[in-house]
């Protein structure tokens, strides 16, 4: 919320006090300002000024010569091409010399032979952004009203020397959704009053039961609605000072009874609607549930199909207005209205939420709805409406409001002890001094020596138990006075826990084998939720997501990082080695919460080496991918029990190129190319990814890590070659040369496969080099070649190798 530090004056008195430390004071006290703005920050020589005469440009056909007065003693000539511009207008004027917006400087010239000397303004060269200029005036220059004193310095006229404090407001705070509500906090802060004016009734007619009634079929619904009548108002221009507080407020002004209601939302953080009185089409208000399939066409133009969970205005037989969102777009307020239907109510904040989410439309009245209001306001917001229509639009108040309210606002009470408040702040405040902040903060108290009764004023809803209690005193108190304490644990601080220890390994070697990091969103769509999950469950939706994108928990990585891939090669970023360690979320039949599991994934495409002038392109393939698992298992001291499995029933994966991770015999995973189908839906070329669970590897025992002297002796290798049916696997053969190659053993290196001519269909050739070395003695020929013997009998015994 943009708050203007001029209006908060008209409540309290802050002349000793600055924009800025205000806003730092705020920001200490539990409302964070982003922000401070400075609207006429850099503007100068920029005067009200007023067109004496306005003739076409001799040599262009959109260009108009004018003759402007600035309060100096001879009027200026400046050539305009605002289409808007005519003769008699009090219009903002740049001078020689002058800055505008984005500090562009005005100077003198001639345009297509004219002389000018200045700039007749937009609003927009002044700094104001699009959605806050009036629709009037949004292609043009601003016309001020006629008691604008001509060469007065805009600055002043447009209160551009106000400041804007931005305001981030979180949930639990949207009492501070308010002019007035802001006013109650700083006046809390400061240990000001705020005083706040009250508008006595202006004179009525007739009565409102003549002209409508109100109905409200669920009080659960609608706990108060009311209506009032203005009649026989004029529809113009708001005052510029009404037209300045919106747009400072980031608010777009549309006409003097629409700007009324906005207005009274931001000073009460009241959402009210007008009614053109005489669209309705009777003399009738039911507020009710929509019925199925029920059509409404809002003020956007929109034609909306509604359902019994959105609640609607009807005028008892269709409706004329979405309750709490938006009003319907036959009963708008328009140029030619003369009769108006003020309503001020109260709506039920989950089926708001719910029915802005349905059609997502987000307003700035359902956005208080859904939050909560002040519910001790209602009546005097709408009759602080109905007075400023009847003041700035010229209309006649209707005598007596139709209403149908089943509630009455009440204080709440909440007790606390003094030694709830000491121990949960770690401090010895007195009960005097916790009487005092209660004062300031506005909220009545019964107290003894050790326990306080809280009255709590209907404007602050947030507050309900003790530990809001302990809160507000902490806060107005002052966080910096707390005493800071250590916390009592056995623990040794900032020692690791094994997991920790296991994930940060694991992020620095995959940084070292080249891949960057992703942090994604937990939360995704329900398709990719089980796209590329191994867990065959229903995912975990929230009841009530901010929007459908993030609604859903994952249950796996790899779908983030396949989204992120194809946006980077969106944007000609086309090798990627992206790698993320995150959870994600399984159901359990048995618990509340899911299981959360912390995985690692990885995704790889392009080249993984680049054409140079000694270099060709090599793109990555299975077996990098897998040598970067390899490697990874091997410094983490369990790649003896780490086995690789073809697999061919992963739906989203290529068939022929993809494998099982097993630890031992439980699958924690998987590697592999993403079947081309899928690589084509994100606009991805040939891809590879693994994932795989973490939590189980950190479970697993492994091997300890010993460094070993250099050897003294020599080592010798055999090269053996063998032909094997072309499925037995590598990890088959390597298998069989280790169990039966002995101890000396240190290394097997596949070198050659081979199919083709000379060999039999159905069959392969594979060759390996076996590295042999004794650390503590020589080896003997006859030893190595035992042990090669062993090896070639064991093969042909156990797989039924030739030996070539």
């Amino acid at each position: 919320m943009k708050v203007s530090y001029k209006w908060l004056q008209e409540y309290l008195d802050l002349t000793d006090i600055a924009p800025n430390t205000l806003a730092e004071k705020m920001s200490r006290t539990g409302i964070e300002v982003d922000d401070v703005l400075l609207p006429g920050n850099g503007l100068k020589k920029i005067v009200v000024g007023k067109t004496l005469a306005v003739v076409d440009h001799p040599d262009s056909d959109h260009l108009h010569v004018c003759q402007v007065d600035v309060g100096e003693n001879e009027p200026i000539q400046i050539v305009c091409g605002a289409p808007n511009i005519a003769a008699d207008q009090k219009v903002i004027v740049a001078l020689h010399g002058a800055r505008i917006s984005g500090n562009a400087k005005i100077k003198k010239g001639k345009i297509r032979g004219q002389v000018s000397n200045g700039m007749i303004c937009s609003l927009e060269e002044l700094g104001y952004t699009d959605s806050v200029i009036p629709k009037k005036y949004a292609d043009g220059i601003f016309v001020l009203p006629e008691d604008a004193v001509v060469g007065e310095d805009i600055i002043t006229t447009l209160a551009l020397d106000d400041s804007i404090l931005d305001i981030d407001i979180t949930p639990n705070r949207a009492d501070a959704l308010s002019m007035r509500g802001v006013a109650h906090e700083v006046s809390a802060i400061y240990n000001k009053k705020a005083e706040f004016k009250s508008y006595p009734t202006s004179e009525t007619v007739d009565d409102i039961k003549d002209y409508i009634q109100v109905s409200v079929e669920d009080p659960n619904d609608v706990p108060a609605y009311n209506i009032q009548v203005i009649k026989d108002v004029t529809i113009q221009e708001s005052p510029l000072w009404l037209q300045i507080k919106l747009m400072n407020a980031g608010m777009r002004p549309v006409n003097n009874v629409v700007d009324i209601t906005n207005y009274i939302l931001l000073e009460y953080g009241q959402p009210l609607h007008a009614f053109d009185y005489d669209a309705i089409g009777s003399k009738k208000i039911i507020v009710r549930r929509a019925h199925e399939k029920e059509a409404l066409k809002t003020l956007d133009g929109t034609d909306r199909e509604l359902s019994n969970t959105d609640i609607v205005i009807t005028n008892g037989i269709e409706p004329i207005g979405l309750a709490g969102v938006m009003g319907g777009f036959n009963s708008e307020i328009t140029d030619k209205t003369t009769n108006v239907a003020l309503e001020f109510a109260l709506f039920d904040p989950l089926s708001i939420r719910k029915t802005g989410t349905k059609f997502n439309l987000r307003s700035e009245s359902s956005a208080r709805f859904e939050k909560g209001i002040n519910v001790s306001t209602i009546e005097e917001a709408g009759n602080h409406a109905a007075a400023l229509i009847h003041e700035l639009a010229g209309g006649t108040i209707v005598r007596g409001t139709a209403s149908e309210v089943n509630f009455t606002p009440e204080n709440k009470e909440v007790s606390i002890t003094l030694e709830k408040i000491n121990c949960s702040l770690g401090t010895s405040i007195t009960m005097d001094e916790v009487i005092k902040i209660l004062d300031q903060l506005g909220f009545g108290h019964k107290y003894t020596e050790e326990k306080v009764v809280v009255s709590i004023p209907p404007r602050r809803w947030d507050i309900e138990i003790e530990a809001d209690i302990v809160e507000e005193v902490a806060r107005i108190y002052g966080y910096d006075r707390l005493p800071a304490t250590l916390p009592v644990t056995a623990s040794v601080p900032g020692q690791l826990t094994a997991a920790q220890k296991l994930v940060r390994q694991t992020r620095n070697y995959l940084e070292a084998a080249g891949l960057t990091q992703n942090i994604s969103y937990v939360l995704t769509t329900e398709k990719k939720s089980t796209a590329y999950s191994q867990h065959a469950a229903e995912p975990i939706r929230l009841a009530w997501p901010m929007s459908e994108d993030h609604s859903t928990l994952r249950m796996n990585l790899i779908s983030s990082l396949l989204g992120n891939a194809s946006y980077n090669v969106a944007r000609n970023n086309s090798d990627i080695c992206f790698y993320e360690i995150g959870k994600i979320f399984i159901p359990n039949e048995n618990e509340v919460l899911p299981t959360e599991l912390e995985q690692v994934a990885g995704v790889l495409t392009g080249n993984i080496v680049h054409q140079g002038w000694q270099t060709k392109n090599v793109p990555v393939d299975f077996y990098h991918t897998k040598g970067i698992l390899e490697e990874f298992f091997t410094r983490i001291g369990v790649s003896d029990q780490i086995e690789y499995r073809p697999v061919e029933n992963i739906a989203w994966m290529h068939p022929g190129r993809t494998a099982e991770i097993l630890l031992g015999e439980e699958v924690i995973g998987y590697i592999g190319q993403v079947h081309p189908t899928t690589s084509k839906e994100y606009d991805l070329k040939e891809t590879y990814v693994f994932e795989f669970n973490l939590d189980k590897v950190l479970d697993a025992e492994k091997e300890e890590i010993t460094q070993k002297p250099i050897p003294k002796y020599p080592g010798t290798s055999r090269d053996i070659a063998i032909l094997v049916d072309e499925k037995v696997s590598h990890e088959q053969i390597r298998q069989v040369i280790e169990q039966n190659a002995g101890k000396n053993l240190i290394n097997i290196h596949l070198f050659d496969i081979y199919q083709g001519e000379g060999i039999q269909d159905g069959s392969k050739s594979m060759a390996y080099s076996l590295a042999f070395l004794n650390p503590a003695g020589t080896l003997v020929d006859e030893d190595v070649q035992n042990a090669v013997e062993k090896v070639e009998k064991a093969l042909v015994d156990t797989l039924q190798a030739v030996i070539r």
